[in-house]
């Protein structure tokens, strides 16, 4: 690793030196790609900085790429992934080697009802994907200072997304645990886990009132372990904003 870096810095050097300043400006460091904590959901927790929330300013959902990107490089986009992992009794439109679901059934886990999922005009909105971290909550605590690319695998990290209950997805909107929790009070434990190992994942933080309601929430169920992450590597480097 040391040979490596002395080896790039010599040929930043050569570039800049033989003209090519453009691609040696282009060059950034960054840090190793990270994964969600292992452990506790409390343990974790207690590693998150604890801070306020900054504005709203600059944000736009297209911050975090192209909604839905195939950022696993599957030949699928999130959305359809998700629900193919998430449903079950799943089929899928021919001719898109299984990756348009069709119809499925979710066992939504923020009500507790089973739905039943047809695609199709009117009726596709029954199930949406979620951002278990709203974009909007990540962007006013700390996905301002993550570059684009570190945004884009956030916005479609697995991770984060569940599928879910549709009017209720709209009712949370983009409420973090302070200001909303799913109804079905089975699932809250969970839920918490997950935002924590998000937040983990991506450098976030939660505001003190965010970290007292997790940490209330967290005291209901003692060793909640954090939600393995099997998917998108993450990485925690800033764009230097």
């Amino acid at each position: 690793m040391h040979g490596a870096r002395i080896l790039t810095a010599v040929l930043l050097v050569l570039l800049t030196a033989s003209g090519c300043a453009t691609l040696a400006d282009r060059y950034t460091p960054f840090t190793a790609p990270a994964a969600a904590p292992t452990g506790t959901a409390a343990q974790a927790l207690e590693k998150l900085a604890v801070k306020g929330r900054a504005p709203k300013t600059g944000y736009a959902r297209d911050q975090f790429g192209p909604s839905w990107s195939d950022v696993d490089r599957n030949g699928c986009d999130q959305r359809n992934d998700v629900l193919a992992r998430d449903m079950t009794g799943e089929t899928f439109k021919p001719g898109t080697h299984d990756c348009i679901v069709l119809t499925g059934t979710l066992a939504d886990p923020y009500t507790g009802k089973t739905i039943s999922f047809t695609r199709g005009q009117g009726t596709s909105e029954a199930v949406q994907i979620d951002h278990v971290v709203a974009l909007s909550d990540a962007w006013q605590k700390g996905a301002q200072q993550l570059d684009a690319d570190t945004r884009k695998r956030l916005g479609n990290d697995p991770l984060n997304l569940l599928a879910v209950d549709g009017p209720t997805n709209n009712r949370k909107s983009d409420g973090d645990a302070a200001t909303w929790l799913p109804p079905n009070r089975a699932y809250r434990c969970d839920y918490v886990a997950r935002q924590i190992a998000v937040k983990a994942k991506y450098d976030l933080w939660v505001t003190q009132a965010e970290h007292d309601a997790i940490s209330g929430i967290l005291a209901g169920c003692p060793g909640q372990p954090i939600p393995v992450d099997d998917t998108v590597p993450g990485t925690v480097h800033s764009s230097g904003a």
